[in-house]
């Protein structure tokens, strides 16, 4: 990957400034599409040279030749996607494991984690479609005894009480 702009590098333990932009930045992406169905990904990073499971990944499994490798659960459908074919309705999305209780609550619920449950539509895939007035809410998913803020949802603010949460609005 070439830099866009002339930076600070660490080259055998000293800085270096002002690299060109021609330089090669030793950082190589590939990107794929991801086939459907596809619910996990192993990977393996080259560092030093070796090939490695990630460091910063606790999730490892071992393949068929014993090589350790690091493994991501990969989204699904979108989460919290507004629905519309039902104006004024708000979609909730969760992926987590087959046969587990998701609940979803907010500032439309008094944050009441037993009012809405989600439905498994499909393995590992709970949904709920809620009426709303037009407006701004905010919401978190219960999970295990855990508060969760929507993973798929970037709009998130901390709320008084100290609790991070996703923010959504729906419209007429």
């Amino acid at each position: 990957m070439i830099p866009r702009d002339s930076a600070d590098y660490v080259v055998n333990g000293k800085i270096v400034k002002g690299v060109a932009q021609t330089i090669e930045s030793g950082i190589l992406f590939h990107l794929e599409p991801i086939p459907e169905g596809i619910k996990t990904m192993d990977y393996r990073m080259i560092i030093d040279g070796l090939w490695t499971p990630d460091p910063l990944n606790p999730s490892t499994v071992s393949g068929s030749s014993g090589v350790l490798a690091s493994r991501i659960l990969l989204p699904g459908k979108p989460v919290g996607t507004f629905d519309r074919d039902a104006p004024g309705t708000f979609r909730f999305n969760y992926r987590a494991a087959p046969g587990e209780t998701i609940t979803v609550g907010g500032s439309f619920n008094d944050w009441d984690p037993f009012m809405y449950e989600m439905r498994e539509i499909s393995p590992g895939y709970y949904t709920l479609a809620l009426p709303f007035s037009p407006g701004v809410f905010h919401y978190i998913f219960f999970h295990r005894g855990e508060q969760i803020p929507d993973p798929a949802n970037a709009k998130r603010l901390l709320t008084r009480d100290g609790r991070i949460v996703s923010e959504a609005e729906v419209f007429r």
